[in-house]
């Protein structure tokens, strides 16, 4: 029977408390703090990885005066997990007796008589959280391992995770969902990744970190304003035959902006930037905008020094 924290929790222990109140520390080395809401992902290869990621995990939130809860399934069991915690949390049977941690067997909270229904889980964590609001702690940590993939409801169970998601933005929640990298398959680790913030991977006690294409586009976008700004801040072939005008948009170029979008983005016509990147162009004896960019960034290829 899964406890209130309401009707178990005494008063939350003072003594120990993350950095900040708003940044949450994980306990997960390669991620540090992050802020409430945070929805991540933790792929495992073994039982080990997985029992030394979460006691890590809710050691941190024991320490953050964070009410924590661990649905708990195979590969592990909850004396297992218990035993684990046990070795890695000082007091923890106190914790535990006190109500401050929960240790529920997950189908119990996820599946009861078999039956998935989206609302009642995550209505079920929302109580959960203003229970233990309620009782002076600063938050709820959570975690659950992903035994549905060998049932029936696996696209229930995503949508599951996209509401989480949601749900958790603005709340003073941070949850950990563990997934096992060998009966995952490939698509099954991309819909995952797209339902959270961060999704990382644990192989034999090392880490890796898993990218979607959301996060490959960011990242390609970083990198393409990073070289925008080395337009602007450093010397490349050709520097001192442009005007400030036109390297202020020769960085807009760099950045892959249209005419308008560089407009917008200066304050300018579409016109005026259209006349001076007309200039560049014929300055650095540019094809296009491609030619240009390998020019300016003096790129391998490039064998033509700019030329009036």
């Amino acid at each position: 029977m899964i406890r209130s924290v309401a009707a178990k929790a005494i008063a939350p222990r003072r003594g120990s408390r993350s950095p900040g109140p708003d940044q949450r520390d994980t306990g997960i080395r390669v991620l540090g703090r992050m802020p409430w809401g945070t929805h991540l992902c933790v792929f495992y290869e073994t039982a080990e990885d997985l029992l030394d990621t979460a006691a890590a995990y809710f050691k941190a939130g024991l320490e953050g005066n964070e009410y924590c809860i661990w649905a708990i399934s195979a590969p592990t069991t909850v004396s297992q997990a218990r035993k684990r915690l046990r070795e890695a949390i000082p007091n923890f049977d106190k914790h535990h007796a006190q109500g401050r941690i929960e240790l529920l067997p997950g189908r119990e909270w996820y599946l009861p008589d078999d039956r998935f229904e989206l609302k009642r889980i995550t209505a079920g964590w929302e109580a959960k959280l203003d229970d233990a609001l309620k009782a002076g702690y600063d938050g709820l940590r959570i975690s659950g391992n992903a035994f549905w993939s060998e049932t029936n409801q696996w696209k229930e169970f995503i949508e599951y995770e996209h509401e989480l998601y949601h749900s958790m933005s603005d709340r003073k929640m941070i949850a950990l969902c563990t997934y096992s990298l060998r009966e995952s398959r490939a698509v099954d680790i991309l819909d995952v990744a797209r339902a959270h913030q961060m999704s990382i991977a644990r192989r034999n006690g090392d880490w890796d970190f898993l990218e979607t294409p959301e996060l490959m586009l960011a990242r390609l976008e970083i990198a393409r304003l990073s070289g925008a700004l080395d337009i602007l801040s450093k010397p490349f072939p050709g520097h001192e035959q442009i005007t400030s005008r036109e390297r202020t948009i020769l960085s807009q170029v760099v950045k892959g902006a249209s005419n308008k979008e560089a407009a917008r983005a200066l304050g300018l016509s579409p016109r005026t930037v259209e006349f001076h990147r007309a200039n560049i162009m014929k300055k650095f004896d540019a094809k296009n905008s491609a030619d240009l960019i390998r020019k300016v960034s003096n790129h391998p290829g490039h064998t033509k020094s700019a030329s009036r």
